[in-house]
């Protein structure tokens, strides 16, 4: 037979887990405030496109990296959002209304559908992959090609950004139709 106060403790280290909600509600408001940033990067940068001369190059350098670096911010946004409705849904409940039919994209399919710790961080980790290789393009948009040495790095970051990307998509077992 189980004691009181096993079943005491049990009960509280159950109720524990909702401590959880802290990362949660942080992750909710930075998913916020990198959308927000990120709206205000474009718009920004659509400020300039409307006083720089169309033929002057390095501003519309400084356009399209402050429009990547907005997109970049949606992205880690998006990595946050997926962040707290995972730990959300692993350690405090399920979110009923993506479950129901008529509820979005099939229900709660999609990128917001985390049954475990390892669904989590595959969705997390292809996320930032992708704004990893979007802050890559935007740096090398500037990047300077003044060398032989250069031209290689620069090279070599394309080429090892196009084999990240490859292997996000499924790799050598993968097939486009």
């Amino acid at each position: 037979m189980r004691s009181a106060l096993e079943r005491r403790f049990e009960r509280w280290l159950w109720r524990f887990r909702l401590i959880a909600i802290l990362p949660v509600v942080m992750s909710l408001l930075s998913t916020a405030a990198s959308f927000l940033c990120g709206t205000q990067e474009i718009l920004h940068s659509l400020g300039l496109l409307m006083h720089s001369a169309p033929d002057d190059s390095r501003a519309v350098a400084e356009l399209l990296g402050e429009l990547v670096g907005g997109v970049d911010l949606y992205l880690i946004g998006i990595a946050l959002l997926i962040f707290g409705y995972g730990v959300y849904e692993l350690l405090i409940s399920d979110i009923e209304a993506a479950r129901r039919p008529g509820a979005g994209a099939g229900g709660g399919s999609g990128l917001l559908d985390i049954r475990s710790l390892d669904a989590l961080k595959e969705k997390l980790v292809k996320v930032i992959v992708v704004a990893l290789i979007v802050a890559a393009f935007k740096a090398m948009l500037v990047f300077p090609i003044s060398s032989t040495t250069n031209l290689l790095v620069f090279s070599g970051s394309v080429l090892l950004l196009a084999l990240s990307a490859w292997l996000m998509a499924g790799g050598p077992g993968s097939r486009s139709h």
